[in-house]
């Protein structure tokens, strides 16, 4: 059988708060299936610092919300029972699950500690800007709301190498924390000089123990929740080795096709390229590089030449490797990385991730449903459907590329032989007028009748005696054509 694979990232920054986000899922898995979606990205499922924080603030990894600690015992999204209720109706429904594992820091400590440290230029962390002093850091994870179950492990300075808050004084900054063998890790993305730290107590892998406990980590989350895969969060900020070791570790311990994708929020191809290589490959990371093109074309309108949409992008250089998307939860108005695709161009953003040959696409909850907030965002499920439906059913074959007009271009899926009524033409326009575009879909449909499964234009389209189509397009605009089901 045939399949094109979709990831839905079931959550953006607002999700609601209330308790409940497991309990949607759970309800929601068989729709998702129906709708084409056979794998999901959840938040991350550990205790927060409180039950409102989306999940990137770690307090407990070993606390799925079982414990009262920072507040409740549920995290933001539920309780441990009903997360496991949602990930059991995902499998029923022949969904994957995917969660979201934060590895670089914790935040929320029990307790603070005095150590040594000294602070560096934040955008330059190579560069010592102070002698070195005492702080009282909160460095101290002792979980006494766990108690020691599932793991003994305490966190304390020794374990971290950087922290941005002195209690003591109320001073901020990027301080590193000194003693034997600490140091900034090498094997980061080299940003600011050096970006191991990101935020709060940043966990330094260099330290064996740390190695070890978050590994074994790893295999109690597999081996508790049963999941399918995992969503590597902020790799740039962790050493390279450990991730390729993480991974090995993971798939060494399962004996299915665990899966892997990491956030390395880099656009720049190579460096992209530089860190699959230190890992081994063993894992995929999201196409950055393409999601800043999709913006670039949807603020530029008509002056952004769509002939270029690919360039420099992973799924043009390594496609295997490349999971692409519109936009996420960092990229939505509002976020640190903000950088969200405007609406005009949404739907042809989603075309050109979900209708084409190469690329493992997510379709971002947020685009979905909507967002919410302060500044909401209505959801645009009427746009993403067609297009989901036309890659569940008919985006197979051979792909041939029509890029030969800045402002027009197109792409012919020609389908596979086992799949009735397959294949799909694709035409997006940028421009200020309608469009049109000759493809060829084969001669073996000569007289064939195709039609706009986005419902934009209602004209049907006759392939003539050579297996050509002339397929048009309104403005600013996407149409995607396949043969019309009696």
């Amino acid at each position: 059988m045939i399949l094109n694979h979709t990831i839905m990232q079931y959550f953006e920054w607002y999700t609601n708060g209330d308790g409940n986000h497991w309990n949607r899922l759970k309800e929601d898995a068989a729709t998702l299936k129906e709708r084409g979606i056979d794998a999901v990205w959840i938040p991350p499922v550990t205790k927060a610092d409180n039950n409102q924080n989306p999940g990137y603030s770690v307090y407990d990894h070993f606390d799925i919300g079982e414990f009262d600690q920072k507040g409740s015992v549920r995290t933001k999204y539920g309780t441990k029972e009903e997360l496991k209720a949602a990930i059991q109706a995902c499998h029923d429904n022949d969904i994957k699950v995917y969660v979201d594992v934060v590895m670089n820091h914790k935040a929320g400590a029990d307790e603070t500690e005095v150590f040594q440290v000294v602070e560096v230029d934040p955008e330059n962390r190579t560069e010592v800007i102070s002698e070195p002093f005492d702080i009282e850091g909160y460095t101290k994870f002792t979980f006494p709301g766990r108690n020691g179950k599932y793991s003994d492990f305490i966190w304390n300075y020794t374990h971290f190498n950087g922290t941005d808050y002195d209690h003591a004084t109320g001073n901020t900054g990027v301080y590193r924390i000194l003693g034997e063998n600490k140091g900034w890790n090498e094997n980061v993305d080299d940003e600011k000089g050096n970006f191991d730290y990101l935020m709060f107590s940043n966990i330094d892998y260099k330290h064996p123990d740390v190695r070890n406990e978050m590994i074994e980590w790893g295999k109690w989350l597999i081996d508790e929740l049963g999941i399918d895969g995992m969503r590597l969060d902020a790799i740039k900020h962790i050493e390279s080795y450990f991730v390729r070791d993480f991974v090995q570790a993971m798939n060494e311990h399962t004996d299915n096709n665990f899966y892997f994708v990491g956030e390395f929020w880099r656009a720049d191809v190579q460096t992209n390229e530089s860190f699959l290589v230190d890992a081994d490959y063993s894992l995929d990371l999201f196409d950055v590089a393409l999601h800043y093109n999709l913006k670039e074309a949807s603020e530029a309108g008509a002056a952004y030449d769509l002939r270029t949409i690919f360039d420099n992008t992973l799924v043009k250089e390594n496609p295997l490797n490349a999971v692409t998307f519109v936009d996420n939860h960092d990229s939505q108005p509002g976020e640190a990385l903000e950088s969200f695709v405007k609406d005009w161009f949404k739907q042809s953003a989603y075309a050109l991730t979900l209708l084409r040959y190469d690329g493992f696409p997510v379709v971002f909850y947020g685009d979905y449903y909507g967002i919410a907030g302060d500044a909401p965002v209505e959801g645009k499920q009427m746009a993403i459907d067609p297009l989901l439906y036309v890659r569940k059913k008919k985006a197979f074959g051979q792909q041939d590329d029509y890029f030969d007009h800045e402002n027009v271009i197109g792409w012919v899926r020609r389908g596979a032989k086992e799949v009735d009524h397959s294949g799909c033409a694709v035409i997006i326009n940028s421009g200020t007028e309608d469009a049109e575009k000759t493809m060829f879909v084969g001669k073996e449909r000569q007289g064939q009748v195709w039609i706009d499964y986005t419902n934009t234009r209602d004209e049907e389209v006759i392939i003539d005696e050579e297996g050509n189509g002339l397929f048009k397009v309104n403005p600013g605009s996407v149409s995607v054509y396949c043969q019309k089901e009696e």
